[in-house]
């Protein structure tokens, strides 16, 4: 049985209930309230794995990985349990380089066996948590930041100088900034020095305005449609980026 087929459509705010646990499909015992946005769900995941797009979990939406829920206007809205799946999806593709007919296979084997075991804590989670908190709300001090991206402090500072991480008021990072950190220190080993980064992280926010520019007549109405606005932008955005950029770099050859 599909992740798809055995679910219901519900209406906003609606908390979806199995009463057949054999009937639900993997993982469960686990939350199918569908409460958060793609954004969220793809913040959430991001330490894990940083490179991780809206425009990637769309694809696997469309690759029958994942199922969201689709309310009233037409958004994405996805439950802890819809993150769990897209998290095994992640995972086997990073760690076992399956291709996505088998990781469909395996989540349908787990769909149908009443005994598959619950999904396993994330590793970063276990890395970062500190005193039994899961890495989701927490912060990291500067040591910590640049000890689990596996950067010097030399080279968290200079991140910090030019802007792409940044400290808040108690000099603490959320869970993002070891995603970026790490990014930037990938680009850092393919040849790109940390300084030459001030300007991915300028042209990030001027795409940033220029989003906010094109959804402020929807933030007077409503700040939910609004954000969802956003999200879909940045996905355009992200993809219409990717393209110039192979572009430009092709003009170079």
């Amino acid at each position: 049985m599909s992740a798809a087929s055995a679910r219901r459509r519900p209406v906003e705010h609606e908390t979806v209930d199995v009463d057949d646990d054999d009937a639900e499909p993997w993982p469960r015992g686990v939350s199918r309230d569908p409460k958060m946005k793609i954004s969220e769900v793809v913040d959430r995941l991001k330490t894990e794995f940083p490179a991780l797009s809206l425009s990637k979990v769309r694809y696997l939406e469309g690759e029958g990985l994942i199922a969201p829920y689709r309310v009233g206007n037409g958004y994405r809205r996805y439950s802890e349990a819809d993150m769990e799946r897209l998290r095994y999806t992640l995972t086997a593709q990073r760690d076992e380089y399956l291709p996505l007919s088998v990781i469909r296979q395996r989540l349908a084997e787990l769909d149908a066996s009443p005994q598959a075991p619950p999904p396993q804590p994330s590793p970063i989670a276990r890395v970062v948590a500190a005193d039994g908190r899961t890495v989701t709300g927490a912060t990291l001090d500067a040591a910590s930041l640049a000890r689990h991206a596996g950067a010097s402090v030399a080279q968290l500072e200079e991140l910090i100088s030019i802007g792409v991480v940044a400290p808040d008021t108690r000099g603490r990072f959320d869970a993002r900034a070891l995603g970026t950190v790490t990014l930037a220190l990938r680009a850092h080993r393919l040849g790109i020095p940390l300084r030459n980064l001030r300007p991915v992280r300028t042209a990030a926010e001027r795409e940033a305005d220029v989003i906010d520019a094109a959804v402020q007549h929807k933030r007077q109405r409503s700040s939910t449609a609004a954000e969802d606005a956003a999200t879909e932008i940045a996905a355009v955005l992200a993809e219409l980026h990717s393209a110039l950029l192979h572009q430009a770099i092709s003009a170079l050859e």
